[in-house]
């Protein structure tokens, strides 16, 4: 009985990642707006509080954030086989698509032209606005909270380094820790419940720390290892999304010798194209070069290469966070962390208002329509949020 519930949680969360997989375009802060629809607002799986504490959590890791999140939402679903279901769920059409396009797929945006992305980046604009004013009636409930998200807005505003994110959330759960902790019950829980130091989790983060440090003698037994060397390695020291990991993988690939620029930028453009976590760039890549001998199974180890690292440290670092923040200092943090990034999605939607503006006015008065249209259809009338991903893909393939 207890392997079939496990086995039912396994599949919940992989249907529901999956169609988040097919539907979630525009990067991973667009990723954000599609997982808060649909696992705090439709399925109800996590709390608006727990959805913005995980993210502050995954933000501080290594590796593809998006995907980490939905696998920490997961996990507090399912537990480990949750976890697993929401990853391979929300990474298999993108990996899928990217080794096609690996072994000789015509790239979709010749096939179909590049309108219909436009149309996707702003379905994109719609859902992440909606997030950020739910997020804030829920996160923002003091003055001192709107503070902090507003500093925090204006530091990612007029920054573009990805390290910066991070660093504002650190900031965020410091001024929690100093003005928001609340001692009320905690004596009480800590008479009541004696909780174990998570020995596991911290001895698993040494031996993640350790792997890193042997990435470079990986490189050196051949070509194949070279290029799994440049993937772990990606997935391990990379913050910030998949824009950030470019420059170290064309390093590793390009600059090694591995494949010549022009096909390396043609897997990055279509990473940006399809739906899911951009990290699938990886399975691009190793399929090209054929990792192992063949193209699909390049393919299938350069996708769980780039992803392992940071899941490995994911699997350790939730039941130490989870040990940590039921002290005092640490619900402050949580609850200064989770303003600060209320601003984070503030920022981004405002860098994000660069796929309305256009220098002609007549597409510019279309984009604001159209994400006004799909604002109040999917915030109001309640319209599902991958029937407003199609509906403007479909309309901008039409309009631009």
């Amino acid at each position: 009985m207890a392997g079939y519930r496990c086995g039912m949680q396994f599949f919940s969360c992989f249907l529901t990642s999956l169609k988040l997989g097919l539907t979630s375009f525009g990067g991973p802060v667009a990723h954000l707006g599609y997982f808060r629809d649909t696992y705090v607002v439709k399925k109800g799986w996590v709390s608006e509080e727990r959805f913005a504490e995980l993210l502050a959590l995954c933000q501080f890791l290594p590796g593809p954030a998006s995907s980490q999140f939905g696998a920490a939402i997961g996990y507090d679903k399912g537990g480990w086989l949750g976890a697993l279901g929401s990853w391979i769920g929300f990474t298999l059409p993108s990996a899928i698509l990217m080794i096609l396009l690996a072994v000789g797929l015509q790239p979709i945006s010749e096939a179909l032209g590049t309108g219909w992305i436009q149309g996707l980046k702003l379905a994109a604009v719609a859902i992440v606005a909606l997030a950020v004013l739910g997020m804030k009636k829920k996160l923002c409930t003091l003055p001192a909270h709107y503070a902090v998200a507003v500093v925090a807005l204006l530091i990612l505003v007029f920054t573009s380094q990805a390290w910066i994110q991070p660093m504002v959330i650190l900031l965020g759960g410091i001024v929690g820790a100093l003005f928001f902790a609340d001692y009320k019950d905690y004596q009480k829980e800590k008479n009541q419940v004696k909780r174990k130091w998570p020995v596991v989790s911290v001895l698993g983060i040494g031996l993640f720390i350790a792997g890193v440090c042997a990435i470079p003698w990986l490189s050196r037994i051949g070509a194949g290892a070279e290029a799994t060397a440049g993937l772990l390695r990606a997935g391990a020291l990379v913050f910030g999304g998949g824009h950030v990991v470019l420059p170290l993988l064309e390093s590793s690939y390009v600059g090694g010798g591995l494949m010549d620029q022009d096909t390396f930028l043609a897997g990055y453009g279509a990473a940006q194209a399809v739906p899911g976590p951009m990290f699938t760039l990886a399975s691009y890549l190793g399929s090209a070069v054929q990792i192992g001998g063949n193209a699909w199974l390049g393919g299938l180890i350069g996708t769980v290469a780039i992803f392992a690292p940071g899941m490995f440290l994911l699997a350790f670092g939730i039941p130490l966070w989870n040990w940590l923040k039921a002290m005092p200092r640490a619900k402050g943090a949580v609850v200064g962390a989770n303003a600060a990034v209320v601003g984070l999605l503030g920022a981004a939607l405002i860098h994000m208002f660069g796929y309305v503006v256009d220098a002609d006015p007549k597409r510019c008065a279309i984009n604001i329509a159209v994400v006004l249209a799909l604002f109040l259809l999917h915030g109001f009338r309640k319209m599902p949020a991958w029937m407003a991903v199609l509906s403007a893909g479909v309309l901008g393939g039409f309009i631009f």
